[in-house]
């Protein structure tokens, strides 16, 4: 390199140019002292002439000397930058386009094991970097990744090199437009464990409450009702001590309970084994003791955190009790739930909700009735008999209907142009949502599920919402019931409403069409009275035949159409047995008006296979896949 030749520009240049700037000043300050008086201006002349003398020599001894120790700096000045990025205490990496390692530091050596010669893809040491993830639009770009137990936060700088090549001599710079990517990693460890620290030391809120208790306490004798309730409490209070919670019973079946949340992660690991120690306890009692445990957590306030707490201890005890439940904001968890639901031979909790059904119809101008989507003949027949408990209250009442399958039909058809109901009985939705609704009912039959109702806009127009339902909640719960009435127990929705029909009063006039469709409804849920039946299922049973209900004309509704029974008879024959005891099989909807009733029965049908404990049928039907399953324990059908 010929330093002769190098050229200043800048601040430096017009420092070094200063004393050649001022000497053509002198010249002109000579040139008027020259005019004014000139010795005075010869003289001035040789002054002037030994200062550029003076200048030009030192500028052209010293400037090799200048530009030697202006390199030498900026030389020391790059090697004490590049040490100190070297030696920078935050891995460092420079990556090329396609992210390839090019260059990196000590200490991004040091994390990833790797050495500076490591020039492979950057994917081969943080798989979740590809390609696709470093920055392409935005200039920068931030990722969380854990890398061997440690937690960082990634940020990737794209680098435009097109500005440095503007000033190149070797790249043209309008033809260069490349990249590359500066990675750095943030070691976020320390804070995430304070966090994670600081979150399993909150507040969580437990209910626990007693299933079955009045009637545990029944089969028992007397002297021993305070020994079996000491064991019970004894048994919840060291469950909760031996994980240093607190637990207090504020009623004779109910706990309160408040634990940290690390607590609550041991009971999950442990699957609640509350719920099966608290069945053991038996001194004589003929009806075991369960529990049913909602927890709420996550909420922003305490008092968020007792509602979800609330919350999951009421849809434990709709879904049959034994199990619990854990509510978050976002999520809910459950654990247990294998225990049989046992129906309870009294009927108090029927007649309660009779009587509040009762007072919240009368007090409104107009009811709306409906079920679930694709209805069945339980969910028809639950209607129908609601609509008769609003004509003995002399209430205006529509049941809202869009779409007939094909086993409902023949019900149906026992209503259509029949003098003796209103023209105007069956609404579809649009005719729903047109009807005002300001003082008005909506009762939901057979379904707790808002999104698979006939009509889910109809549940934020009506302003009291009547819920009856034998299927255990999920999730998904209509919000806001005023009465809800979930019982897992039940056969069928027609069961509970013929309950309720016997507690409306002694005026009630059920017709022959009605006791005929609330009958076929349970004949249906309950395939012919051979699952999920038990006394009340027959008391319910005989109080519609003592109302004109017939067997043989309920028989008749349903035959079967015969391509219907050549489809279920072919699903039954594809069934696949997994695992020995789960039969999985496709029923071929083509030509079937209603494919998703004739899966629910090859489903049943499927159960009669020895060795089978639970049955899937899968249906296609308006371009949606319905799941009819079955389990010999409790044949419940969700699609």
């Amino acid at each position: 390199m010929n330093r002769n030749h190098m050229n200043l520009k800048g601040k430096v240049a017009r420092y070094f140019n200063m004393p050649m700037r001022l000497g053509c000043l002198l010249i002109l300050v000579d040139v008027v002292i020259y005019l004014m008086y000139w010795p005075g201006g010869l003289v001035l002349m040789f002054f002037i002439a030994a200062y550029f003398g003076i200048i030009a020599y030192y500028y052209m001894n010293s400037r090799q000397i200048v530009m030697q120790e202006l390199v030498s700096f900026a030389t020391e000045y790059g090697q004490v930058q590049k040490k100190l990025l070297r030696d920078l205490r935050i891995p460092y990496a420079v990556l090329d386009e396609s992210g390839r390692v090019l260059w990196s530091n000590s200490m991004f050596e040091h994390v990833t094991n790797t050495d500076q010669n490591y020039h492979k893809s950057i994917t081969s040491i943080f798989p979740p970097i590809t390609r696709s993830v470093l920055p392409s639009d935005e200039p920068q770009k931030d990722v969380e990744l854990q890398y061997e137990n440690n937690y960082y936060m990634v940020r990737m700088t794209k680098i435009p090199l097109d500005e440095a090549a503007e000033n190149s001599d070797i790249i043209d710079a309008q033809s260069f437009n490349g990249n590359l990517v500066a990675l750095c990693m943030f070691d976020e460890t320390a804070e995430r464990l304070a966090l994670q620290e600081v979150d399993d030391q909150s507040l969580v809120i437990g209910l626990i409450y007693m299933d079955d208790y009045d009637e545990a306490l029944e089969s028992i004798e007397d002297v021993r009702r305070s020994l079996l309730i000491a064991l019970i409490d004894r048994k919840v209070n060291k469950y909760i001590s031996s994980i240093d919670g607190l637990c207090e019973k504020i009623e004779k079946d109910k706990y309160f309970v408040v634990m940290r949340k690390s607590a609550l992660e041991q009971l999950k690991e442990s699957h609640f084994d509350l719920l099966d120690d608290v069945k053991t306890v038996n001194i004589g009692n003929e009806t075991a003791i369960t529990v049913s445990i909602g927890i709420g957590m996550s909420g922003l306030t305490y008092a968020q955190n007792y509602e979800f707490a609330r919350s999951a201890v009421d849809l434990a005890l709709g879904r049959g009790g034994d199990q619990a439940i854990i509510k978050a904001p976002e999520t809910t968890q459950y654990f247990g739930g294998k225990t049989q639901q046992i129906e309870k031979s009294t009927r108090v909790k029927a007649r309660v909700k009779a009587q509040a059904m009762k007072e919240i119809i009368s007090s409104k101008d107009r009811v709306f009735i409906m079920g679930h989507r694709l209805g069945d003949p339980d969910c028809f027949g639950a209607a129908i008999g609601v609509y008769r408990i609003c004509k003995t209250l002399n209430k205006e009442s529509h049941i809202v209907i869009n779409e007939v399958t094909n086993s409902l039909k023949p019900i149906k058809a026992l209503f259509d142009n029949n003098p003796e109901y209103e023209k105007d009985l069956f609404y579809t939705s649009s005719q729903a949502l047109d009807a005002p609704a300001d003082n008005a009912a909506l009762v939901v039959v057979d379904v707790n599920k808002p999104s698979i109702t006939e009509c889910p806009e109809l549940l934020k127009r009506v302003p009291s919402i009547i819920v009856l339902d034998h299927h255990r909640a999920g999730t998904e719960v209509i919000e806001n019931a005023t009465l809800s009435y979930i019982e897992a127990y039940a056969s069928s929705a027609c069961e509970m409403v013929s309950e309720i029909l016997q507690y409306i009063g002694e005026r009630v006039n059920i017709r022959q069409e009605e006791a005929d469709a609330m009958y076929g409804g349970i004949v249906v849920d309950t395939n012919n009275f051979s699952s999920k039946t038990g006394v009340r299922t027959f008391e319910a049973a005989a109080f519609l035949r003592r109302n004109q209900a017939d067997v043989t004309r309920v028989r008749k509704l349903f035959r079967e159409d015969v391509q219907d029974y050549k489809a279920k008879a072919d699903a039954v024959s594809q069934a696949e047995i997994y695992r020995d005891s789960y039969a999985i099989s496709i029923c071929d909807s083509s030509g079937l008006d209603s494919p998703t009733v004739v899966g629910a029965q090859a489903a049943n049908e499927l159960l009669n296979i020895k060795g089978v404990k639970a049955s899937f049928v899968f249906s296609e039907y308006q371009n949606q896949i319905f799941i009819s399953a079955r389990s010999s324990r409790e044949r419940s059908s969700r699609t």
